[in-house]
C-alpha cells in the first residue's frame, strides 16, 4: 500500500466515526463496534487471500467461521466427566473404527484396479457404516441423556481459549483441504457449489449433534482469553473505584469499558500479526505467481506452475485465516450458537467488505472490514434518525410516521446495498484498489 494522503484520510475517517459514535452516544458501544470490526477485517482478509490473490470464489464462510466457533468451545468448557463415563468410550471406540475404515478404503484404492475395487470399496463402506452406527448410537444416546437440561454433552478440554483459536485455524484448514481435494482443477462454479454444500453440512451437524456441541440449546458462559478481566473484579478492585471517582464515571461503565479495551488489543494484535504475514505473502515470488496464476492460468501453467497446487495452498490459507476469526467472534459473545450462523451474515457481508476494500489488497480488505462492519451495526439508530427527521412535521399519530419509524430496523440491508452500489459506481476496484 502506498501510504498517501488519500488512503491515511480514509482511515483517519474510520477514526474519527468511533470517536463520534463514542461521543454521542457511549464508549462502551463505540468500543464494541471496533471488537466487530477488527475481526471482521480478519475475516474479510482470509477471503480475500483466496479471491484476491487467486480468484477462487468461496460462498460457505459461514462453514469454516461456525467451525472456528466450534473449536474455541471444546477447548474451553470444562469436561463433563458424567457424560464421558457414560458414552465417551463408545464415542472412541467409534472414531477408532471410523479410521480403520477410511484406512481400508484407501489402501483398496491403492492396491485394487477397475471393477474389483469399486465393489471392494462399496462393501468396505456398507459394512463400515452399520458397525460404526452399532457402536456410535447407544454412545450419544448415553451422553445426551445424561443431565440433558444442564449439559448433555461430552464437555470440553478446560483449556485457555485462546487454544481454540489455534485449533479453529486447523479445523477450517482440514475443511478446506478436503472441499479443495475435490472441487479444485475444475470450473470456479464447482467449487462456489462445492463451499456451500460442505458449510450448510457443517452447520446441520452443529446443529444437530447434541453430544458434541449441544446443538440449538447452545454454549454459555464461555471464559474470556487470560488478558481480558471480568467487569465484577474491576469493580472491586479499589484502583479502578478510585480511578472512577477521578473521572467522575461510574465504575460500571468504566468496568465494560476496560473490558472491551482489552479485547481491542487483544484483536488488534491478531490483526497486525495476519496482516504483516498477508503484505510479506503477497509481495514475495510466492505472491506474484499467485496473481500470474489468477491472471492467465493457462500462461503460468505453461510455464511450468502447479496451478492446481497453488490454488489448494491458498484455499487452505485463507480458510484458516477465517476460522481463527470465527473462533475469536465467539470469544467475543461468550457464547455458541449454531443458529446464528446465518448466510446474510457471514457469507454476504463479507463478501462486501471485501468488494469495498479493494480485492487483492489487504490494506483495502481492513479498511473495508471496518467501514462495512461498522454499519452493519449502526445502520438501525441511523435509519431510526433519518426517519425521524422525515417524519418530524408528520403528527404523532400518523399511521405512515409510525410505519416509517418502525421500519428504521430494515435500513440494514437497504444501507448494505447503497453503500455497494456507491463504491462500485465511483471506484469500481475498492476503495483502496490492487496496485
Amino acid at each position: 500500500m502506498s501510504f498517501n494522503l488519500r488512503n491515511i484520510s480514509m482511515f483517519a475517517i474510520m477514526g474519527f466515526m468511533f470517536i463520534a459514535v463514542g461521543e454521542f452516544n457511549s464508549w462502551s458501544t463505540a468500543l464494541f463496534i471496533l471488537n466487530f470490526c477488527l475481526i471482521s477485517a480478519i475475516m474479510s482478509m482470509g477471503v480475500n487471500i483466496q479471491w484476491g490473490y487467486a480468484g477462487l470464489l468461496n460462498v460457505g464462510i459461514m462453514g469454516f467461521v461456525a467451525l472456528g466457533g466450534m473449536a474455541a468451545t471444546l477447548v474451553s468448557i470444562p469436561p463433563v466427566q458424567g457424560a464421558i463415563e457414560a458414552g465417551g468410550s463408545g464415542i472412541v471406540f467409534s472414531a477408532f473404527l471410523t479410521a480403520i475404515s477410511i484406512g481400508a478404503i484407501y489402501f483398496a484404492y491403492k492396491m485394487l484396479r477397475g471393477g474389483t475395487r469399486k465393489l471392494v470399496i462399496t462393501a468396505i463402506s456398507i459394512v463400515s457404516f452399520f458397525v460404526i452406527r452399532h457402536f456410535f448410537d447407544p454412545a450419544v444416546e448415553a451422553i445426551e441423556a445424561y443431565d440433558s437440561a444442564g449439559t448433555g454433552n461430552l464437555g470440553g478440554l478446560n483449556m485457555p481459549i485462546m487454544f481454540g483459536w489455534i485449533l479453529g485455524g486447523i479445523l477450517a484448514a482440514g475443511a478446506a483441504w478436503m472441499v479443495g481435494k475435490i472441487s479444485l482443477g475444475l470450473r470456479s462454479d464447482y467449487l462456489a457449489i462445492a463451499t456451500l454444500g460442505i458449510s450448510e453440512i457443517i452447520i446441520a451437524v452443529l446443529k444437530n449433534e447434541d453430544w458434541l456441541t449441544r446443538g440449538v440449546k447452545n454454549v454459555n458462559g464461555l471464559p474470556r482469553p487470560v488478558t481480558v478481566p471480568y467487569e465484577v473484579e474491576i469493580q472491586q478492585s479499589a484502583y479502578w473505584i478510585d480511578l472512577a471517582e477521578r473521572w467522575n464515571i461510574s465504575v460500571v461503565d468504566l468496568s465494560s469499558i476496560v473490558v472491551k479495551l482489552s479485547y481491542a488489543a487483544l484483536f488488534a494484535v491478531v490483526l497486525l500479526i495476519i496482516l504483516y504475514l498477508s503484505e510479506k505473502a503477497l509481495n514475495s515470488p510466492w505472491g506474484r505467481m499467485m496473481r500470474a496464476i489468477r491472471d492467465n492460468e493457462t500462461a503460468a501453467e505453461a510455464m511450468g506452475k502447479d496451478v492446481t497446487g497453488r490454488h489448494l495452498q491458498v484455499f487452505i490459507l485463507g480458510s484458516a485465516v477465517v476460522g481463527v476469526a470465527g473462533a475469536m467472534l465467539t470469544t467475543l459473545d461468550g457464547l455458541f450458537t449454531p443458529t446464528a450462523y446465518q448466510p446474510l451474515r457471514y457469507t454476504f457481508l463479507i463478501w462486501v467488505m471485501v468488494i469495498v476494500g479493494g480485492s487483492g489488497n489487504n490494506w483495502g480488505a481492513v479498511l473495508g472490514g471496518f467501514v462495512v462492519g461498522f454499519f452493519w451495526i449502526q445502520a438501525e439508530p441511523i435509519g431510526l434518525w433519518a426517519m425521524d427527521v422525515i417524519t418530524s412535521g408528520m403528527a404523532e399519530d400518523s399511521d405512515l410516521r409510525t410505519h416509517l419509524l418502525k421500519s428504521a430496523a430494515h435500513m440494514r440491508l437497504m444501507m448494505m446495498g447503497v453503500i455497494l452500489l456507491l463504491v462500485l459506481r465511483f471506484t469500481p476496484k475498492g476503495l483502496i484498489p490492487e496496485k
